[in-house]
């Protein structure tokens, strides 16, 4: 398996949980939302330069999801981030949320991203800086 790093970590409140006792889709969302930023972070697309610099950053086009296990309130969860695929103008992220506890695969998504000019508003060529840092982390 290639290079992943650890982007989000948190444990699951009593207020995330749905009608079934176990942690809402929503709130999967939102830590991989957490984690996406955390790993551009370590792609060089820090907020800074998002919002002042070369302004890029990576958005989702299409997501493939599996739910492996249940989580509920008082579990500690930890979203590991790396990548599957990089093309031209386009990567794929492979994010899965792992119950520490128990260490096991609790949910997985592959989301593929284009990297997007926020001014422009489409997708555009990844730079050579950032290509090689995707690269390490290939899986």
């Amino acid at each position: 398996m290639g290079k992943y790093i650890e982007t989000y970590r948190n444990i699951v409140s009593p207020a995330e949980l749905d009608h079934l006792g176990h942690m809402n889709v929503q709130y999967y969302f939102a830590a991989i939302g957490g984690g996406i930023t955390s790993f551009q972070i370590a792609l060089g697309l820090t907020p800074t330069d998002m919002r002042d610099g070369r302004r890029l950053a990576f958005v989702v086009v299409h997501g493939d999801t599996n739910f492996r296990a249940e989580l509920h309130a008082g579990d500690v969860i930890r979203l590991e981030t790396g990548v599957t695929e990089v093309a031209n103008k386009t990567a794929t992220f492979h994010h899965r949320l792992i119950n520490v506890e128990q260490e096991t695969l609790s949910f997985e998504t592959h989301f593929k991203c284009v990297l997007m000019h926020l001014d422009k508003r489409r997708a555009v060529e990844i730079p050579g800086d950032i290509r090689e840092k995707l690269e390490a982390y290939l899986d």
